[in-house]
């Protein structure tokens, strides 16, 4: 599923570039990439701990 969602996001972040290319530029396309990128940057961090988790384990005690 990790792979699944870097490739997403890589394929998101290359139509964001080819459409900043243009001479014309579509707002909407440009706006759908960065929210899919977005997207799953959130997935991929939510699996990241925090720094702070032991130190916040502690003041719970």
């Amino acid at each position: 599923m990790k792979k699944f969602v870097i490739l997403i996001m890589i394929v998101a972040i290359l139509i964001a570039f080819y459409e900043q290319q243009k001479a014309e530029k579509n707002v909407y396309i440009l706006a759908v990439a960065i929210g899919v990128f977005m997207f799953g940057m959130m997935n991929l961090s939510t699996k990241t701990p925090s720094k702070n988790q032991d130190k916040e384990e502690n003041n719970v005690q």
